[in-house]
């Protein structure tokens, strides 16, 4: 009884392409193989479209989902810092009563500015 040759995988993949048809021809079995490999081979070209479409519409998605969250990140940080920069006004104004430095006894130079040493 002869044993089932078990060299597609290794003509396919390290031998020229004249050398596996070569191969191919001269073998039954690894013809039988190469016969499922091509319907498969078929089966997967009929549906790469659909998977490339649906890839496509998954990218589309992210894509917006990124941006409206960009845009929301962008409204809240707009929004909190001009929220932030009014309530700074407001404490700065309610502590030191609006005074300047000198009002307030640091040392200052004749244009208003604290001198440091």
């Amino acid at each position: 009884m002869k044993d089932k040759c078990n060299k597609y995988e290794a003509y396919f993949t390290f031998r020229s392409k004249d050398e596996f048809l070569q191969h191919i021809n001269e073998c039954p079995d690894c013809r039988e193989e190469h016969e499922k490999m091509q319907k498969v081979s078929e089966l997967i070209s009929e549906v790469r479209p659909y998977f490339l479409a649906q890839k496509e519409r998954k990218n589309k998605r992210a894509n917006i989902l990124k941006a409206a969250c960009f845009s929301i990140a962008f409204l809240f940080l707009t929004v909190g810092t001009g929220a932030l920069n009014y309530q700074y006004d407001i404490v700065n104004s309610i502590v030191y009563h609006n005074l300047s430095a000198e009002e307030l006894g640091f040392p200052t130079d004749e244009y208003g500015l604290i001198m440091v040493e």
